[in-house]
């Protein structure tokens, strides 16, 4: 069987839009002759929709449009076509929706099959909108019996969980029943360990059970989530026969009968990954928020360098403000930085100074004199004049406004409720500092884009005089060890601690983390590149008092 594996971008809530992607990849495809075309997960409503799963004129909208798509499958004979949808269960009981992977060929639908597994953990929430399938069922097309799965069926693994999340397997119910070839439709965000576990996943299905398997995954970004594609067909011995470009759209067409490789896949650098992430999350977040053009602060720090440099990536120079608003503590050198690094950008350059406005609010506000000087009222208000202005530029000429501070500084709350924190998208929210400066070499990788100096300077807010981040944070490499333990891994700050770091730092940075909750809910939301970020899959309470010793 020749099998078609469609790596889609589809845009959530778009419906004609994204029947509009299935009809140009059929016809791109049919000169291949596929027997099959295989579309990701939800591909009808585009992946999460979320709450608009609780619209009952949605779903009215979403089921009828299959009617469209089977007209297609009449269109291109002889091609079946493999997709994912949203369906009212046929059950008298339980959620009213399922998840559903549809054959439809000839102009009907000839197989549904619910999705079995709801995941209900980190970002995913399933079980809030969906029931669960009641059974696992084949269907025999064009010489193989296919078993279908929807994304979270292929994940119940001992190996990859340590322990089944599930009761039953449903790829191992699949070929019980006699399935000679099973396909997964994934809607499977990215995060820098995901690329490697999931080749491991899928391989181990098809060497497990001795048959092909396909697996194709959605591309694109959606609010917080990149979803990287990476899909791949294996022979029956695990052996990959194709694998598409990550990060790319893209189809390919393969013989799931062929011999795969026995060489190892490309494994590209954990950075290149997360650039091509965050580029990919900046674009199709303006795209498909109905912007063209974003504007941020550039300050001469690494932080704000680094985020405009994705921005053109994501967008193109003609695309991308870039404003510096020194004040009376911005080094002379932050600002010469920043007007070099817009030019070797080629992007439009701006700068603002707020002196005159910032000692207007301390004169307002009685805060003016001696004292005011390290007051951190004052330096809030700094930040929070920066964030207006750009809230500003934003309102007159309708561009996104990016923040610019990294996880590290998120998560201890080194940063300013309506100051550095305001705007649309946080690029560098789930990218702790320590990888800032990786990601600035790999955007150094041919040429010295952003300038050393930026990269030497030891990072500061300059909001004070002589002020550097390491006056109040521990290192970085310190602080991002500890980060990752307790953020992303859940250790107790004992088991942090039996880890050989010191007891008062460990105490210290768990206490930020925990007394910034409030913050973070009011951040904008941030692009996911990590196993745990802050954002909708972190949901911890704000008012609270729990002791961790």
């Amino acid at each position: 069987m020749r099998v078609t594996l469609a790596q889609v971008n589809p845009v959530v809530g778009d419906l004609t839009g994204n029947l509009a992607i299935a009809r140009r990849v059929l016809q791109a495809a049919v000169e291949q002759q596929p027997d099959l075309v295989v579309f990701p997960e939800l591909f009808t409503t585009g992946y999460p929709p979320r709450d608009l799963l609780e619209r009952g004129w949605f779903v009215d909208r979403a089921e009828a449009i299959l009617a469209e798509y089977a007209r297609l499958s009449a269109e291109f004979r002889g091609i079946g076509i493999v997709l994912g949808a949203v369906m009212r269960s046929e059950r008298s009981r339980g959620r009213a929706l399922e998840n559903v992977a549809l054959l439809l060929y000839g102009g009907k639908q000839v197989f549904r099959q619910a999705k079995s597994l709801l995941p209900n953990y980190d970002v995913f929430d399933e079980a809030r909108y969906f029931e669960p399938a009641t059974s696992v069922r084949v269907f025999p097309f064009k010489g193989e019996v296919i078993g279908l799965s929807v994304c979270e069926d292929a994940w119940n693994t001992v190996e990859l969980w340590g322990r089944h999340l599930y009761d039953f397997d449903p790829l191992s119910e699949a070929v019980s029943k006699g399935a000679t070839l099973l396909i997964n439709i994934s809607a499977s965000p990215f995060d820098i360990r995901k690329p490697g576990t999931r080749f491991r996943l899928f391989s181990a299905h098809a060497r497990r059970h001795s048959v092909p398997v396909v697996f194709v995954d959605q591309i694109g970004a959606n609010d917080e989530l990149v979803f990287d594609g990476g899909s791949m067909a294996f022979d029956r011995e695990g052996y990959p026969i194709c694998m598409l470009p990550a990060f790319e759209e893209g189809f390919i067409t393969v013989d799931v009968a062929s011999a795969g490789t026995s060489e190892p896949p490309v494994v590209y650098p954990t950075v290149a990954q997360v650039h091509q992430a965050l580029v990919l999350g900046i674009r199709d977040y303006v795209r498909k928020c109905g912007f063209r053009q974003a504007v941020l602060g550039l300050s001469g720090g690494i932080d704000s360098a680094v985020v405009c440099c994705l921005a053109v990536a994501a967008l193109g120079r003609e695309n991308v403000l870039a404003v510096t608003m020194p004040s009376v503590y911005s080094s002379a050198g932050s600002v010469d930085d920043s007007r070099r690094l817009a030019e070797r950008l080629g992007i439009e350059f701006r700068i603002i100074p707020i002196n005159d406005i910032y000692h207007s609010y301390l004169c307002q506000l009685g805060l003016s004199g001696p004292d005011s000087t390290g007051d951190v009222t004052a330096e809030n208000i700094q930040a929070r004049i920066r964030g207006n202005i750009l809230m500003a530029l934003s309102n007159r000429y309708g561009h996104l406004v990016l923040t610019t501070g990294n996880k590290s500084e998120l998560a201890v709350g080194y940063c300013t409720l309506y100051g550095d924190m305001s705007g649309g998208l946080s690029v560098l929210a789930d990218v702790p500092k320590t990888m800032v400066y990786e990601l600035a070499a790999y955007i150094n990788r041919h040429g010295e884009m952003i300038p050393e100096e930026i990269i030497r300077k030891p990072p500061s807010a300059e909001l004070r005089p002589n002020q550097t981040d390491q006056d109040t944070l521990p290192p970085y490499s310190v602080l991002d060890a500890i980060l990752e333990r307790y953020v992303e891994e859940g250790l107790a700050p004992q088991e942090i601690v039996s880890e050989g770091f010191d007891r008062e730092t460990v105490s210290w940075v768990v206490d930020r983390v925990d007394r910034n909750e409030h913050k973070r809910r009011q951040a904008a939301p941030g692009i996911k590149v990590t196993q745990r970020a802050f954002g909708m899959g972190r949901r911890f309470p704000i008012a609270a008092r729990y002791e961790h010793w």
